[in-house]
């Protein structure tokens, strides 16, 4: 699994997830089901991560890299529009089963460039800079010099932190490349239902302490205050103990773990170390016995692929805070 790679930032300040406009009228919608080039919207030029590209029509024939980025295209009702996948963390979201199951999986993980080229993509859309890596022959220059447009999801490339505020800024400008910007209002309206709905069951909490244990064991991997994982612990009546590190992710260690006694301890689940081994690993540890989250036993969990920017965001808010807070209602 690849998170890495220097990440220049940018603080977004305004507030991104605000209600919506209604959505469009019946024959709107059907406008917009339409191939590329005959929907209104295009050309649509758009800057992203320092690549600027102009799309002439909407990409018939999408390659998604990595989890998040996949379920946001199934989210928005594009698998038709897919040639392939690759590069789960866990499950798929079993809202988007169906869909994910229509679309040919080109890899387990990132598919070589021989492979990737096979599908006849028109657009390659990556979660992680690594789906990038120049290295392989995956470089979005080349890319583009070959006629294929990329799209690298936000979080990737982002100065400064990282919330589901930004949310907006990913759905909106991938359903207006793909000629659906209704789709992509309604899927941030029904996200913003969401996180206001626990908002409004956790304004009276007391925060607790949390440290999150991705994986690692000479050095524990953590959820550091610049990435998604951050900000969601922020919404669930939470405190992350690791949120002056400036990063996304980052290695720290256990010493520091043990200074910083967080109260509870988010599992990331994902891979092929489960949850259960992560548990064992931190109760067996005795340099942590007197950590009050292993001490007690205060453990939570959350999918990775719910803790990067995609559109799990409300619902990794309403399930985390149902596990930090079980008497919330």
């Amino acid at each position: 699994m690849f998170r890495t790679g220097a990440l220049p930032r940018t603080l977004l300040t305004s507030l991104l997830l605000l209600p919506l406009a209604a959505c469009a009228t019946s024959d709107g919608e059907r406008q917009e089901d339409k191939a590329g080039a005959a929907a209104d919207g295009f050309p649509y030029t758009v800057t992203n991560c320092g690549v600027r590209t102009t799309f002439t029509q909407a990409p018939q024939r999408a390659v998604t890299l990595n989890q998040h980025t996949t379920e946001i295209l199934l989210a928005l009702g594009l698998q038709d529009r897919m040639a392939g996948t690759a590069y789960l963390d866990d499950e798929i979201s079993p809202k988007y089963r169906t869909a994910y199951d229509s679309v040919k999986v080109l890899a387990k993980e990132y598919p070589s460039k021989e492979t990737l080229l096979g599908a006849n993509p028109d657009f390659v859309y990556g979660g992680y800079a690594s789906a990038f890596e120049k290295g392989e022959g995956r470089d979005r220059t080349g890319f583009q010099k070959s006629g294929i447009n990329t799209r690298l999801n936000i979080e990737s490339c982002a100065e400064g932190p990282i919330g589901v505020d930004e949310l907006r800024t990913e759905i909106t400008q991938v359903s207006r490349i793909f000629g659906v910007p209704e789709r992509g209002k309604k899927l941030v309206a029904r996200e913003q239902k969401g996180l206001d709905a626990v908002a409004a069951r956790l304004k009276d909490i007391e925060p607790v302490s949390v440290f999150v244990y991705d994986s690692g064991d000479s050095s524990a991997f953590t959820a550091g205050g610049q990435g998604l994982g951050n900000d969601i612990i922020s919404r669930v009546g939470g405190r992350n103990v690791f949120a002056d590190v400036d990063k996304s992710f980052a290695d720290v260690s256990w010493e520091r773990v043990i200074a910083r006694k967080p109260d509870v301890a988010v599992i990331y689940d994902y891979g092929g170390t489960s949850v259960a081994a992560k548990k064992k690993r931190l109760l067996d540890d005795p340099a942590l016995k007197d950590v009050p989250a292993i001490k007690n036993r205060r453990f939570a969990v959350l999918p990775l692929s719910s803790a990067v920017l995609g559109v799990r965001a409300a619902d990794a808010v309403d399930g985390l805070a149902a596990q930090l807070h079980p008497g919330a209602k």
